[in-house]
């Protein structure tokens, strides 16, 4: 848009206070309404605290400054300066933040700001511009932007401006302390989501970026009849398009009763809402698998989840679902299937051993993590500070500049030995075994204790999806935060560290076992009691069985 002309004198027609707002509780730091929040921290004196120049809205209605007066400040003779027009501030004193704008029956949905409404636009240019504020002549604070994308609003935080989302939520990383989780693996062990949602007593909130699982839907269905509380929140565009087998499952569990909401469109305040997990009665079901047959459905990906249960982990996740689902660009499966389009997908259908069992162990602490609120910066303080190991899997890694992909460069560099293993199938192949293959290099020429390499399944799985890392064998993340930087930036992401040698030791196996790869790997010997020689043959006869049957179903 370009700038539009101004009148030269703005009158003050109206101060009103809003209470209204799209307030999200965080489990630790104040409420947030889109990007402002309680703790922020702050300059001393008034300042210029935000801008939002770009709505999504004809003309731009609703676009304001907002402005923070930390003490009573009597505001005769104050203005706001666009460079070309001067606003003058209302004859009032005021110790709060106000929200300068024209279209006040706009904008006091857009901010819990006290709403100063004047008769004319403080017209913010969206290909840039400067805004000032001043004591009579003198210069309080002054800031300029650039190109301003839409639904975006430019703020003030401790590390400078920032563009962020409308309505995004800021969500601080939450430990608690002691927590019995149930580990799993899949597609070891695919019984135990379902059983989860099975077991629902009074609610069910279940996050995913696709869902899929005819056997998910059934429990579902199940739950809802029997009075559960049951809530579905996905993505509204996935990679590939939304199928006609989700469609179908959809419109079943709608007719059900139960509340699928669909997220994104115009005012998306995430590139995909890509998170996998469950949260049910006081469990928190945690995944980096999607909820569909190649994941939760046991028929293709290696993958990790976690089943916790105590502390503030599940009603945590279920304030970042409440975020998610409650504000606008969300709408319900029946508004949003009107209008599309679905894909046509085969299901994955293959069938894999249970080399690990599920295991009940206990969690010194777990910790929550939400992208792209905090989970890359949680993560890369942690590899920081790894001491002895750090053993990665995931099914890519976005770049070698990577700051998740730096901080285990920088762990190898002072002595930690490193392993990262990355998936082997067909469509990411080539581009991680380059990245393998350089790491590697790197680490020869520079001595440096890392080793990468590209998995190789075996008949255990057909492919790694998972998204998890170990660290010193004392703890453990699970989630779905890929490593590259849009799923750390730019999508909602859900994750759990698990702390504790239990946890470090549990998931350490099925690294070892997919690091070593091939058919079977060590996997049914870990907690047998026959000598390693016996247990070697046992993996080469199921292996064998494995093969056989699956060469006759195929002919």
């Amino acid at each position: 848009m370009s700038r539009r002309v101004v009148v030269l004198a703005f009158v003050v027609v109206a101060l009103v206070v809003s209470p209204i707002g799209v307030a999200v509780a965080t489990p630790a730091g104040g409420a947030v309404v889109g990007n402002e929040t309680a703790d922020e921290p702050r300059p001393d004196g008034p300042h210029v605290a935000a801008v939002y120049p770009n709505p999504l809205a004809e003309e731009d209605a609703g676009e304001y400054v907002v402005l923070a007066f930390p003490e009573a400040t009597n505001l005769t003779g104050w203005t706001l300066s666009d460079g070309e027009t001067n606003v003058s501030l209302p004859n009032t004193t005021i110790e709060d933040r106000i929200a300068v704008t024209a279209t006040p029956n706009v904008t006091t949905n857009l901010t819990t700001a006290s709403i100063v409404g004047v008769n004319e636009s403080v017209s913010l240019a969206n290909g840039g511009d400067e805004v000032t504020l001043r004591d009579e002549e003198r210069v309080v604070d002054e800031m300029a932007y650039e190109d301003a994308p839409e639904a975006e609003r430019y703020n003030r935080t401790a590390d400078g401006w920032t563009w962020e989302h409308l309505g995004a939520t800021n969500f601080s990383a939450v430990r608690t302390g002691p927590a019995t989780v149930r580990a799993f693996v899949l597609p070891d062990a695919p019984a135990v989501p379902i059983d989860v949602l099975e077991s629902a007593d009074r609610r069910i909130l279940l996050g995913g970026y696709t869902f899929s699982s005819e056997r998910a839907a059934t429990a579902l269905e199940r739950a809802a009849e029997r009075g559960v509380d049951v809530r579905i929140l996905v993505d509204d565009a996935p990679v590939g398009g939304m199928t006609t087998r989700q469609a179908k499952l959809l419109n079943r569990l709608t007719s059900a009763g139960v509340a699928v909401e669909v997220i994104g469109g115009k005012r998306a305040r995430y590139d995909y809402h890509h998170p996998k997990y469950a949260v049910v009665d006081d469990r928190a079901l945690v995944m980096t698998e999607n909820w569909k047959p190649s994941g939760t459905g046991g028929r293709s990906s290696r993958g990790w989840g976690a089943v916790v249960r105590g502390g503030e982990t599940a009603p945590g996740l279920a304030e970042v679902f409440r975020a998610d689902i409650g504000w606008r660009d969300t709408v319900s499966w029946s508004t949003y299937r009107a209008n599309e389009t679905f894909e046509t997908e085969p299901a994955a259908n293959g069938s894999y051993p249970t080399n690990f069992e599920p295991k009940e162990i206990e969690a010194q602490g777990v910790q929550l993590l939400t992208a792209p609120d905090n989970a890359e910066r949680v993560l890369v303080d942690r590899i920081d500070r790894a001491n002895e190991s750090v053993e990665i899997v995931q099914a890519s890694i976005g770049s070698r500049r990577q700051p998740l992909l730096e901080a285990a460069v920088r762990a190898a560099e002072r002595g930690v030995d490193v392993r990262i293993l990355l998936s082997s199938v067909w469509y990411s192949e080539e581009e991680n075994s380059a990245l393998a293959d350089w790491l590697n290099r790197k680490a020869e020429a520079e001595n440096l204790t890392l080793d990468a390499k590209v998995a190789d399944p075996g008949d255990r799985f057909e492919k790694i999806h998972a998204k998890g890392v170990i660290i010193d064998r004392e703890m453990a993340v699970v989630g779905s935060l890929n490593w590259n930087n849009n799923s750390a930036d730019q999508n909602r992401e859900v994750a759990v560290v698990l702390e504790g040698k239990e946890a470090g030791e549990y998931y350490g196996k099925i690294f070892e076992a997919d690091w070593e790869g091939g058919d079977g790997g060590p996997g049914i010997g870990d907690n047998s009691p026959l000598p390693v020689g016996i247990v070697a043959a046992v993996v080469g006869v199921v292996a064998l069985a494995v093969v056989v049957a699956r060469r006759i179903e195929f002919e």
